[in-house]
């Protein structure tokens, strides 16, 4: 079993965190945490009996930052896995993050196939790691390490080809905003295959559906990135 402790502000986030990790075979929820200074003592002054394996950790609180919360577990060699859990996406905070050893980012809003499929990644990550103990072959740490990274969180369904689905997320992420005829126009696609996939992209968290009101007539549906 691994033991996870929750760390974010929203008291509705840490309930819906809780809810699917308890969906997830094989993690339990041994803590929660609504400010960086809690966080630091569950870790470090006054851990669960159980222990803590992995944090889901929140990057913005109203006492600190998640990056300040790993700083002072990677300072005092704390052996827990994090995973960032948060709506902060600037690349600087990424770098610092990736730096201090976080071993997946998930940027909200996200679905619970993403939030499963990282948790399995993890697992997997996990389970590699117990059997690499003592010294490590070439090859068992070339798993270990590629166990811990995302093999990307936007699943391919059946029907759509992952070469056009990289090219409408870049469009969406280029423009903002964008309607399925404005990404078929610039992407030289029908209309009904660019909504197939800004559809996709929609249920996936990664965008955000509008209504936009043009005159009379009914509206067009826009896709904001998120």
């Amino acid at each position: 079993m691994i033991h996870t402790l929750l760390v974010d502000d929203d008291a509705l986030t840490l309930e819906l965190h809780r809810d699917y990790i308890e969906r997830v075979d094989g993690y339990a929820v041994v803590g929660e945490c609504s400010s960086a200074r809690a966080a630091l003592n569950a870790l470090i002054e006054s851990p669960p009996p159980e222990g803590i394996d992995l944090v889901l950790l929140d990057m913005t609180m109203p006492d600190g930052s998640g990056l300040d919360v790993l700083r002072h577990l990677r300072a005092r060699s704390i052996p827990v896995d994090v995973i960032a859990i948060t709506g902060v996406r600037d690349a600087e905070t990424v770098r610092q993050m990736a730096a201090l050893g976080v071993v997946q980012y998930l940027v909200k809003p996200f679905t619970f196939s993403t939030f499963s499929e990282r948790l399995g990644q993890h697992r997997s990550y996990s389970a590699k790691a117990v059997a690499a103990a003592g010294q490590a072959s070439q090859a068992e740490i070339d798993a270990l390490l590629g166990a811990s990274r995302p093999t990307g969180s936007i699943r391919v369904p059946k029907g759509l080809s992952a070469t056009s689905l990289a090219r409408v997320t870049a469009a969406a992420r280029a423009a903002g905003v964008l309607s399925a005829s404005e990404a078929a126009e610039q992407l030289g696609m029908s209309r009904v295959a660019a909504r197939r996939y800004l559809e996709h992209l929609a249920d996936e968290g990664r965008l955000e559906r509008a209504a936009r009101y043009r005159g009379r007539g009914r509206p067009e549906t826009e896709y904001r990135w998120r």
